[in-house]
């Protein structure tokens, strides 16, 4: 098992501003990833996931009224281990319902969105990721432009749902894209892990960054820790800065 790379404050906000090598990514059209016609499809790992990574993308697609369908892999519940204040029972309902009022912040038309939850554990998808594809893959349909986290994010949930939604897309012929979340902490802008030659841009304006940040703003539980047991939050203000650039990368 490789070492878990999402540790400390990760690379500040202002090595990824100030980067040449991240100015210089080519960028691209959402509604060219996703043509008249096509139905994009977001699989995310996580209730948040799909605002983190592309909230501005899907401010895109539905005012170019895409049809839209977004699929939550796990609920969530594990992202306070020990916590008394977020216990399991309380996140597997809370988280779910932040996810929906994030949706709606970002302006999204719910009564059309179609969402499923896939119902996997919180930070054991790997274990079952046979089982994953297979899910995956029964709601896909050949044509489709998929969006997911990418296979090398860093945290082992986006890379299981990263590989197993490459390869149920493989299986059906559908066309798929990663999203880098966590890379964001980890990675540095001239890192040669990451595949910056399949990296485009998608340029979002102020005031679609401005509604993302309000979206990112309805997942109370991962803006508080636990002060009681020394748990920090997943999304501390330096995370969400660092996911609030006038643009979303994806990787092609």
């Amino acid at each position: 098992m490789k070492a878990n790379p999402i540790v400390g404050q990760g690379t500040p906000l202002h090595r990824w501003q100030t980067s040449s090598h991240l100015a210089h990514v080519p960028v691209i059209d959402i509604l060219d990833l996703v043509p008249a016609g096509s139905r994009a499809v977001i699989v995310a790992p996580h209730p948040d996931d799909e605002v983190l990574g592309c909230g501005g993308l899907l401010q895109l697609l539905a005012a170019a009224d895409r049809p839209l369908q977004l699929i939550s892999v796990t609920d969530g519940s594990a992202s306070h281990p020990g916590s008394r204040r977020w216990p399991v029972e309380r996140l597997t309902v809370v988280r779910p319902q932040e996810s929906a009022e994030a949706l709606r912040r970002l302006g999204l038309p719910l009564h059309q969105l179609k969402w499923l939850r896939g119902g996997f554990a919180d930070s054991q998808v790997a274990a079952r990721e046979t089982q994953l594809l297979d899910f995956i893959e029964r709601h896909l349909h050949p044509g489709d432009v998929v969006f997911t986290t990418w296979r090398e994010d860093g945290h082992c949930d986006h890379e299981a749902v990263g590989r197993a939604t490459v390869a149920a897309a493989q299986r059906v012929g559908a066309t798929v894209h990663e999203l880098p979340v966590w890379t964001w902490h980890w990675a540095t802008p001239e890192d040669r892990l990451v595949p910056w030659q399949r990296a485009r841009k998608i340029l979002l304006s102020p005031a679609q960054v401005a509604r993302k940040r309000h979206a990112i703003h309805a997942f109370a539980s991962q803006l508080e820790g636990d002060t009681q047991i020394g748990l920090p939050p997943v999304l501390a203000p330096y995370v969400i800065e660092r996911l609030l650039q006038p643009f979303e990368v994806v990787f092609v």
